[in-house]
């Protein structure tokens, strides 16, 4: 079953009703002209074993602590956004897997030559699916292929930051929405703080980092404890490593917007439902079409197998 994604942009008080997530706006309640028929109406109620993400980006949004648990309990990925509306925090739940123990005993456990065995399996992907975007669009990849071919243990030699910056120099045209004969053309700057579509990708990116956590800890595993990122701030190091593969898919969706919207520097309301749905678009993985949020449970799953010595390689999309 595919979970809902719910965006909150507006004033709003949360609560839990009879296992629901019960929505009412307080400008619709507080009004004097409305009518107490439509005043009733206007609350909206949403199972929780429907939801997988919820975002908060509205300083005036009310949550009860036991709407909180529910969703919790419910492995959902609660997102909140700062003043600008981009996403600053993530929480999940500290326990959803029954066998949690001994799948953190095994991730634990997993020697360095196993993990970086399975970082150099997810730089591959992750250029594999750079390159297919890039021939979507018609865009030399001729580059990539002996990249490809020569990726090592670990990435030692550091493949996906050339493949990285040849794949944004290259489509650049397409993301900047210029044609790509245009004389002196900008090149683009994957730069989190960049200017537009940066903050297209920041937002998209966010979204698949908060789908991939879920999963992850949907499979009883420690989203901390990453195979190859190591921040010790960053407390998703994990969900950092497997969601790489997916990045071209959300790129794919954020071209898609260019082309649609041109650039904003602040996001519109139209973009977000759209970057919203990431979760829900369909990607191949072994060979089916699938959901992008099944797709990262299965990929999660994969890696537990990994780590307990049942298979060696992880399951990614593929476009």
């Amino acid at each position: 079953m595919i979970k809902r994604t719910l965006y909150f942009g507006n004033p709003a008080y949360l609560n839990l009703a009879d296992a629901q997530l019960k929505v009412r706006l307080p400008e619709v309640e507080k009004s004097e002209t409305l009518p107490a028929h439509f005043k009733k109406e206007a609350v909206a109620s949403i199972p929780i074993e429907d939801i997988g993400i919820v975002i908060l980006d509205h300083k005036q949004i009310t949550i009860t602590q036991g709407l909180i648990e529910a969703l919790l309990n419910n492995n959902v990925a609660l997102i909140t956004c700062n003043s600008q509306h981009h996403p600053i925090g993530l929480t999940l739940p500290l326990s959803s897997n029954s066998i949690q123990a001994e799948r953190y005993r095994a991730q634990l456990d997993a020697s360095e030559p196993l993990k970086k065995q399975l970082w150099a399996q997810t730089v591959e992907q992750k250029i594999s699916n750079q390159k297919q975007v890039l021939q979507k669009h018609a865009l030399p990849i001729d580059y990539l292929k002996p990249i490809l071919k020569n990726i090592k243990s670990g990435d030692s030699g550091n493949a996906e930051g050339i493949a990285a910056a040849y794949y944004w120099k290259t489509i650049s045209p397409v993301i900047l929405g210029t044609p790509s004969n245009t004389t002196n053309a900008c090149i683009f700057k994957r730069d989190r703080e960049g200017l537009a579509p940066n903050n297209y990708l920041n937002y998209a990116y966010a979204i698949l980092r908060a789908t991939m956590a879920r999963s992850i800890v949907g499979a009883g595993l420690l989203p901390t404890l990453g195979i190859f990122h190591s921040n010790r701030y960053n407390a998703y190091c994990l969900a950092d490593d497997l969601m790489e593969p997916y990045r071209p898919f959300a790129d794919q969706v954020v071209i898609a917007l260019v082309a649609s919207h041109g650039l904003n520097e602040d996001i519109p309301i139209a973009i977000k439902k759209v970057l919203l749905q990431i979760p829900a678009m369909d990607v191949i993985i072994n060979g089916e079409k699938s959901p992008l949020m099944l797709a990262t449970q299965r990929t999660a799953v994969s890696l537990v197998k990994c780590f307990e010595g049942e298979q060696r390689n992880l399951t990614f999309p593929k476009f």
